[in-house]
């Protein structure tokens, strides 16, 4: 089969809908990665899907390929990504795919892929491509069974078995009318919360904006409702629910490193002198935060599938990423889960009985830019900033370089890293005035102004 290379990307398989990814295609899959399941010694698989209007589809096309070799499928139909990541611990299975394009937009749709509990991520995913480029796939004399089974319930009841929660705080949402409305809104009843909430209704379409937490012009209408309605807390989750965003009782906008900060504070209660695991795009202010707390800060690649697998590693309690995905390896099981994080930050919320803002306050604060995000060739991102690395170690400047150029200062840094995902440059600065921040980023740009091909007026998705 003829299978478009861009697609199979870092962390996952995600392209244009009914045009790169079809039902032709997600069949296909299934039955090249349940060969590939099957040859391991797996006999069982886990699938699920998001909101997205072709995913019924897809997963259908995903399960009959998975059945053709010879594979039994537990069918979860529409859940979060998480309630999929779950299901891998509490069901029989060897592995299995979700089918999200996560918070792209509509027109997209895509795989992430399970080789028993681990992410299936990286040279895998290239070598999975070589194998349906070839049609290496073994069918089976007898299809595999398929059995539709619901899950959410037994998963709400493990989440608040979880927690300590007194269901004492008003709450505002925004699920951006992505997969987590309706589970969510269960749970928070069941944990005695009231709540109010745009946008719950699973819509493929997303009339009213992408569901990604980490983009300001998309929260605005939770910050809205956050400040007309006096709620101490607003949460937005993205489309398949492994990012959180939040808005404090102020209305302003909270970001993945500030959220990990106020998770790592009461991790380290519990665990003192842990480590704390964040990718390179965090603030120093969460750096020097989990070192006044105690912690040990462990900085690593961006990446949600890298995060998770540095934890294992580690065996930190906590890890988390500036776009929101957070790992709680402390009373859970160490995957991305936004539904998870949200009773989390309720928790702390109860038992501190302050503000969110108050909480905020007491990480050392940065100015910064948002994620800026540049137009460079897939075959020219990753030379680009090996060269920076080497030209601004050779301005005997500190330089970071596990995943990017992040060049380091006193009172600041600036970070170009090629993406993962996408044709384009990352680009993030700070500093501790607004002066110096102008200063570091124009030294940064000097240099990037140098390559005819970033176009820096591509930002992608």
């Amino acid at each position: 089969m003829e299978v478009p290379a861009h697609i199979f990307r870092m962390y996952d398989i995600r392209g244009i809908a009914e045009k790169e990814i079809t039902e032709a295609f997600a069949a296909h899959l299934g039955k090249v990665f349940g060969t590939l399941i099957k040859n391991q010694g797996g006999r069982k698989v886990v699938v699920g899907h998001d909101a997205r209007t072709t995913s019924p589809r897809y997963a259908s096309a995903l399960i009959g390929g998975f059945r053709s070799v010879g594979l039994d499928v537990f069918d979860l139909g529409m859940v979060p990504t998480p309630v999929y990541y779950w299901s891998l611990y509490h069901l029989p299975v060897d592995g299995g795919v979700q089918v999200t394009a996560s918070h792209n937009p509509k027109e997209f749709n895509g795989f992430k892929l399970n080789l028993g509990k681990e992410s299936f991520f990286g040279e895998k995913i290239q070598e999975l491509r070589d194998m349906m480029a070839v049609d290496e796939y073994d069918l089976a004399a007898t299809p595999g069974t398929h059995e539709r089974v619901e899950i959410i319930e037994d998963y709400i009841h493990d989440l608040l078995e979880r927690v300590h929660l007194k269901g004492t705080l008003r709450v505002a949402l925004d699920t951006g009318n992505g997969t987590g409305g309706p589970v969510i809104t269960k749970l928070l009843e069941k944990a005695g919360f009231a709540y109010e909430g745009l946008y719950l209704e699973p819509d493929g379409n997303f009339p009213h904006h992408l569901p990604d937490p980490t983009v300001v012009e998309y929260m605005q209408d939770l910050v809205k409702l956050v400040r007309e309605g006096g709620f101490p807390v607003g949460i937005g989750l993205d489309g398949d629910v492994d990012r959180i965003g939040a808005v404090d009782e102020t209305g302003r906008l909270l970001f993945g490193d500030q959220l990990l900060a106020i998770f790592a504070r009461k991790v380290l209660k519990d665990h003192p002198g842990a480590p704390i695991i964040f990718d390179v795009k965090c603030s120093q202010g969460l750096v020097e935060y989990i070192q006044k707390l105690g912690g040990k800060p462990v900085m690593w690649k961006t990446g949600h599938a890298l995060l998770k697998a540095k934890l294992r590693e580690i065996n930190a309690p906590l890890a988390g990423e500036m776009s929101g995905h957070m790992f709680f390896n402390d009373r859970y099981y160490g995957f991305d889960d936004a539904i998870y994080a949200s009773l989390r930050l309720l928790e702390i919320l109860e038992e501190e009985g302050r503000p969110l803002s108050e909480l905020v306050a007491e990480i050392p604060y940065y100015h910064s830019t948002p994620e800026i995000r540049v137009g460079c060739p897939d075959d020219r991102k990753f030379a680009i900033v090996s060269e920076l690395v080497e030209h601004f170690k050779a301005q005997g400047l500190e330089v970071i370089d596990i995943d990017g150029a992040r060049v380091q200062f006193e009172d600041g840094f600036g970070l170009v890293r090629a993406s993962n995902t996408q044709p384009v440059l990352v680009l993030r600065f700070e500093a501790k005035t607004p002066e110096r921040l102008k200063e570091i980023q124009e030294l940064v740009l000097a240099k990037l102004r140098e390559y005819p091909e970033i176009r820096f007026e591509e930002k992608g998705h």
